[in-house]
């Protein structure tokens, strides 16, 4: 058994931040029913159709979830709503500002219905002050918590090239719900649970704010390299190729003067002794660095940090990642079905002794619509009254 079998969760989430969460939970044996629109479904359904003709947005988002479909606006959708939550565990929402209050499902009134409900509600700002009704996506989070501007080169600001905004916020969203949960096995009360995107990433951004707070400048982009240490980040060796590795203290620093660059006098040359030094020093270091590896290839350059024990990388495209050995090693695919057929899936990088998580299909629109409906009581006939009026 799955530690969250038996647990139902009901979702109103679209795009990534709100499914990242719940698809947490059903990996854990959690029972998620997610609403979508009918026919056209959750929006990340259009987001792209390169695997297999469907999105890869979200088949990573929506495995072990079922679907039903529900036009929200009609009232007989919220006699549905309110059937379907009452025998809840968790309601998360992730709709535009405001949306949840108009139908009816404000996080107050939800728990003054139903008190051992744990509400999720995922947002841009949160419910109050003066951003409450604006709305946000990744990029534009990551411009205004300052995540671009120290992302990217020296003459240009860049975004990440994945959701981290979305994915962050999933992860404290699916952090809060296990600690609301622990808390309600011990008090028998739900709770809210509130997170916000812009919240999310200004807690990754802590040391940045603190750096150009207390330092009076700001940290400056250094595009594949490290901000503030030095060596860290993007080498190019004499054969065109490149080589990421990073020193992380002054034993380290000392180890690869002498065996990578083979200068071992450099360790405690005044100019470069420390980091602080080294970062003033970065142009003059690098160039120091790149000329000794003008002599060797990449294969070469990684011979010697593996040698002085220096952490080091290789600069992969996803397709590499993909075929990557470590991964096939430690045996981390699997197999889903799909609407359109089978793919591979990677686990979840958290591996608990004892038992696997669940690697179970991604549904099609509304696919588990009629079984969802007949579990909290309603006929065939009241189904096919349902679809024909267009509420599911």
């Amino acid at each position: 058994m799955l530690p969250l079998s038996g647990l139902t969760v009901v979702t109103l989430e679209q795009a990534v931040a709100a499914p990242y969460c719940s698809r947490q939970l059903a990996d854990q044996g959690a029972r998620v029913i997610k609403i979508e629109r009918p026919e056209v479904g959750d929006f990340a359904r259009g987001y792209d159709q390169k695997v297999l003709g469907q999105s890869g947005y979200f088949l990573w988002l929506n495995r072990n979830k079922e679907s039903l479909s529900l036009d929200v606006k009609k009232t007989e959708a919220k006699q549905i709503l309110e059937k379907l939550i009452a025998k809840a565990d968790v309601f998360i929402q992730n709709l535009a500002p405001g949306a949840a209050k108009r139908l009816g499902l404000g996080a107050d009134e939800l728990m003054a219905r139903y008190p051992q409900l744990i509400v999720c509600d995922i947002s841009g700002y949160g419910d109050s002050g003066p951003y409450a009704q604006k709305k946000a996506y990744d990029l534009l989070i990551q411009s205004e918590s300052g995540v671009m501007s120290i992302t990217g080169t020296r003459e240009s600001p860049a975004k990440v090239g994945v959701s981290m905004t979305d994915i962050g916020t999933g992860m404290y969203a699916y952090s809060g719900i296990m600690g609301a949960l622990y808390q309600r096995s011990r008090t028998g009360k739900g709770t809210r649970v509130e997170v916000t995107m812009f919240e999310a990433m200004v807690e990754w951004m802590n040391h940045p704010l603190m750096w150009e707070h207390f330092g009076g400048t700001p940290m400056q982009r250094a595009g594949p390299d490290h901000a503030i240490i030095v060596p860290y980040g993007r080498f190019t060796a004499g054969d065109g190729k490149d080589v990421m590795f990073g020193i992380q203290n002054e034993r380290e620093w000392a180890s690869f003067c002498a065996k990578v660059l083979e200068r071992p006098e450099l360790a405690t040359d005044a100019r470069y002794d420390n980091n602080t030094k080294r970062l003033a020093a970065r142009e003059e270091l690098t160039a120091l660095i790149t000329q000794a590896f003008s002599t060797l290839t990449a294969a070469q350059v990684v011979a010697r940090l593996e040698a002085a024990d220096i952490a080091n990388a290789r600069l992969n495209s996803p397709l590499e990642v993909w075929n990557h050995e470590q991964l096939k090693a430690r045996r981390r695919w699997r197999e889903v079905d799909t609407p359109k057929g089978r793919i591979a899936a990677l686990l979840p990088p958290v591996t608990t002794a004892g038992y696997e998580v669940r690697m179970d299909r991604v549904p099609a629109v509304g696919e588990d619509t009629d079984s969802v409906l007949h579990d909290i009581g309603y006929t065939d006939d009241e189904i096919a009254k349902l679809r024909a009026g267009g509420v599911v």
